[in-house]
């Protein structure tokens, strides 16, 4: 029926549509209705709750302040009796304490029977003591002060209604001091707190114009109170329960706060209003949407395959405009420098991957780009900064940025990380020197016999004229030399001479041969030793069950080493020692490491380095080829350690020994020279 003309339906029917299309209309209407006065209602309670809660927190603040001035008055009374003082001074120190605490009205010092030996008043307000009612056993000093003497710590009476002498009064609370000598008791210090003076001191300063505080009782009494006047047409109150040795206050404060501000709650419904008036309009442009989304759908498949596209590449792609300004990174690129996009955009005069020390180099570089140098099209090489301060270098390719007009607006850079590239080269280049070295090795040991050749004719005859020396000068021979024959002993030796001088030109021919490279030392802190090895250490020594203790004697001169050769040299005496202990037997195992200066005079311009084990020991046994090369007592061991420890050691001019140590181990011994003695030859 709904799809006949309008002029063909009866008026029940026209009534119905319209009743059908204002209903809704009505129902919105309702539905936004609704939720705007929830929205009003729930503004109200929020506000109510946070009046509340900044209320209940200003009134534990000030329950805080209230204790800290407490304890801190506490303090300030006991000082008054630090070293014996005389009444004059306990007087004197006294007034001083009242007039910069305003809360106390009255100080008295009693003694062990509660009588007054001297007193000090406020000089900021009168009151009206009444010595008598003070002095009474049942006054609320004494009271105060026998709880005190139970408990053997300050203690608080309950509060009082004090006259003033202008014809005032006020509440007033005791606290009584316990003082003791020699652990016996000696008399108290008697303080009087003025409640009103207590709220103006300690809680004033933090009050508010539209808060009141009080102290009140158990019950609701108000014994002091401080704020305006009530105002407002909603109040809200908070308590804060001050549990005092002795009595108990409760601090109570009230807030008054007006209706709710319905301001955010009118923008609320304005910004909800504006809201379903966009949606209407969506409604009506919604056959324009759908093209603009199949638009976009199609820009969306187009974008997600081009970030697809920069996402697997592996080289860095970066945009430029005209002002130098970076407007565009990829993820591989950000990957490289270790930035993230944020960090790069907008970048313009000094890009934060570029190191501090090549900053100014890059910018002339940059400024020539911008004026029109065109870089070379094979690209060109440069040290890029990442965010952890390492450099690597990368190669540079650049090209003009043309928009789809043909313009020129800006610089599309790609980026290649050769750190890889640089480390294989290395590699090859080490790897050429390894095969040069292998071969000369392998020349060495053509000329074995050669040099034994070589060697054994000087060595024979060096051995032929130091027996016919001998055989000359021994006095007792037939024959023996006589005065008018040395000239025959001095030939003899200086053919020995010339024969040994000729050994050493053979052996010095095949070292410099053998020899690829001249040893390299530095000067190394010591304690940068024990540094590099102590975590490849720590891990065989976790799992052995072994407890690693280093020892190093401050204030040490700096060694001069080939770093790496010694630090190989601790590493193996550590884990030959670590290896000696690995007996169930054994417990504790315990692996010391220890550098001290050189233990002698001779030794005074020498470090000592010692590795201590608890192990079984050396067999004299093993002991007589310990250093012997290929000589081990493990099955698994080459034998070759020690003897690469005691050579690298004896080429600094060090030595390496070893001893047993007491109860139970062994402990290995090197030197090495410190900065200010040349190395050794």
């Amino acid at each position: 029926m709904s799809s006949l003309p309008p002029r063909t339906r009866t008026p029940w029917q026209r009534w119905r549509s319209a009743w059908r299309r204002w209903s809704l209309w009505t129902l919105l209407v309702v539905l936004v209705a609704s939720m705007l006065v929830t929205l009003v209602w729930l503004a109200g309670r929020y506000e109510a709750s946070q009046v509340q809660s900044r209320l209940e927190r200003d009134t534990a603040d000030a329950g805080s302040d209230i204790r800290t001035a407490l304890s801190r008055n506490v303090q300030s009374l006991q000082a008054l009796q630090a070293g014996d003082p005389g009444l004059l001074a306990w007087e004197v120190n006294a007034t001083e304490l009242l007039r910069q605490r305003r809360e106390l009205v009255r100080i008295e010092w009693r003694d062990a029977n509660l009588r007054l030996r001297a007193y000090a008043q406020t000089p900021y307000r009168p009151v009206a003591w009444d010595a008598a009612s003070r002095e009474g056993a049942h006054s609320d000093a004494a009271l105060a002060c026998t709880n005190a003497r139970r408990l053997g710590a300050p203690a608080y009476s309950s509060s009082y209604f004090q006259p003033h002498g202008d014809g005032l009064g006020s509440e007033m609370m005791e606290l009584c001091l316990p003082l003791n000598r020699a652990g016996r008791p000696a008399g108290f210090v008697v303080a009087t707190y003025a409640l009103q003076e207590m709220l103006v001191d300690l809680v004033g300063h933090n009050l508010t114009r539209s808060q009141e505080a009080s102290f009140t009782e158990a019950d609701g009494t108000r014994l002091a109170v401080l704020g305006a006047a009530r105002r407002g047409t909603r109040m809200f109150t908070a308590q804060q329960l001050l549990d005092l040795p002795g009595t108990t206050l409760v601090l109570r404060m009230d807030s008054w706060h007006g209706a709710p501000n319905l301001f955010p709650n009118v923008l609320t419904a304005l910004v909800t209003a504006m809201s379903i008036a966009l949606v209407t309009v969506m409604v009506v442009l919604v056959r324009d949407n759908r093209r603009r989304l199949q638009a976009e759908r199609d820009l969306a498949d187009a974008l997600a395959f081009r970030k697809a596209m920069e996402d697997s590449l592996v080289t860095g792609l970066r945009a430029r405009d005209l002002q130098g300004r970076i407007t565009y990174v990829n993820p591989a690129f950000c990957a490289m420098v270790g930035f993230s996009p944020q960090e790069l955009l907008g970048q313009s005069t000094s890009a934060p991957y570029w190191p501090p020390e090549l900053a100014e180099e890059y910018r002339q570089r940059q400024a020539t780009r911008f004026a029109g140098g065109m870089p070379p099209r094979e690209g060109f090489e440069s040290v890029f900064m990442r965010k952890d301060g390492t450099r690597f270098p990368v190669l540079i390719i650049e090209a003009p940025l043309i928009n789809a007009q043909g313009l020129h607006t800006g610089w599309m850079s790609a980026f290649l990380d050769i750190s890889e590239q640089r480390r294989i080269e290395e590699l090859s280049r080490a790897s050429q020197e390894r095969l040069q070295a292998t071969a000369r090795l392998a020349t060495v040991g053509e000329m074995a016999s050669l040099l034994s050749h070589e060697l054994n004719q000087p060595l024979a005859a060096i051995s032929s004229y130091a027996t016919g020396s001998l055989n000359l000068l021994d006095s007792s021979a037939p024959g023996a030399v006589q005065p008018g024959d040395m000239q025959d002993v001095r030939m003899a030796m200086q053919h020995i001479a010339r024969q040994a001088e000729r050994a050493g030109r053979v052996i010095k021919s095949v070292h410099d041969f053998v020899r690829r490279r001249d040893q390299t030392r530095e000067a190394v802190n010591p304690q940068e030793l024990l540094d590099a090895i102590l975590p490849i250490i720590s891990l065989q020594a976790r799992k052995l069950g072994v407890r690693v203790q280093t020892s190093v004697e401050p204030d040490l001169p700096r060694t001069l080493c080939d770093r790496t050769m010694v630090e190989q040299v601790l590493l193996n005496l550590a884990r030959n020692a670590m290896q000696a202990m690995d007996d169930p037997a054994i417990h504790p195992r315990i692996l010391a490491i220890r550098v001290r200066r050189g233990a002698s005079n001779a030794y005074s311009g020498w470090l000592e380095f010692s590795v201590t084990d608890g192990g079984v020991g050396i067999a004299p046994e093993v002991a007589q080829q310990l250093f012997t090369p290929f000589f081990t007592t493990r099955a698994e061991g080459m034998g070759l350690g020690l003897s690469m420890c005691r050579t690298v050691v004896e080429q600094h001019g060090g030595f390496l020994a070893y001893e047993p140590h007491a109860p139970r181990g062994t402990v290995f011994t090197f030197t090495l020279p410190v900065v200010s003695q040349p190395p050794a030859p």
